[in-house]
């Protein structure tokens, strides 16, 4: 699954949380009472957005702490950007609209 797919719905408010969260970083324990989900939920979105570079994670003791990758949050935005022309190194092309206009 790529980063784009992995933030959608729940996962992109999940995201927020910790990029919210005092310190830039929150556990699961800090997340679950803002959704009815059981943990063991949240914690599988946890990893599906670190497996896809939108996190990173460190266990101090029994709590894993979660934090965002602000690079990966970057190009995310890049992409999920409505200005043409954005994301560097795409191999898309931005349209003259007038010049297309008189084809």
């Amino acid at each position: 699954m790529s980063g784009y797919e992995a933030v959608s719905g729940f996962s992109s408010t999940v995201v927020s949380l910790i990029a919210s969260h005092e310190g830039g970083e929150s556990c699961v324990c800090d997340i679950s009472p803002a959704f009815d989900l059981s943990q063991p939920t949240i914690s599988h979105h946890l990893k599906v957005l670190r497996e896809a570079g939108l996190l990173d994670c460190e266990r101090r003791g029994t709590w894993v702490y979660y934090r965002v990758i602000p690079s990966a949050l970057t190009q995310l935005s890049a992409v999920l950007s409505p200005e043409r022309g954005v994301v560097q190194g795409s191999d898309c092309a931005v349209v003259d609209d007038a010049a297309e206009a008189t084809r």
